[in-house]
């Protein structure tokens, strides 16, 4: 499904996203290398498994940009003018590779933009979560939509 334009939406439209993904050691190595992000816990696999976790962490801000990532197609895929947020991002429980995670948004706030006519602002929840029901990542994101009228 494409996104959806400003007056299309609802405060509480809920979607399931249909998207999931395993997370890979493969995913977890190029995005931690990537971002220039050399934390042992996402990297050494003997300093993990010397944590309290007993093994590899997957990089958070990957599972941040999946759980965003996951959302497009069903939310703004074509309409998008500007992201223009993110706020209240947690991550109550860790992801470890092997890890099945899906993601669910709902609009959480509505309104039209005061200076660009025919655009309007959705503020969305979105929320990832693993193969056990445990929140992983949640975050509100506030993106600016052309309007379909």
């Amino acid at each position: 499904m494409a996104g959806r334009h400003f007056d299309e939406w609802q405060v509480g439209d809920r979607i399931v996203h249909d998207l999931r993904r395993t997370v890979t050691e493969t995913d977890n190595l190029l995005f931690s290398t990537m971002t220039h992000n050399p934390q042992p816990l996402h990297l050494d696999a003997e300093a993990a498994k010397a944590s309290e976790f007993g093994r590899i962490l997957v990089n958070g801000t990957f599972t941040f940009a999946l759980m965003v990532g996951v959302s497009v197609g069903d939310t703004t895929l074509g309409t998008l003018v500007a992201n223009l947020g993110y706020d209240k991002v947690v991550m109550p429980h860790p992801v470890f590779i092997g890890d099945t995670l899906r993601g669910e948004t709902e609009v959480v706030e509505l309104r039209p933009s005061r200076s660009r006519p025919g655009q309007g602002i959705v503020t969305f929840r979105h929320r990832m979560l693993n193969q056990r029901d445990q929140v992983v990542c949640e975050a509100l994101r506030s993106a600016l939509l052309k309007s379909r009228g």
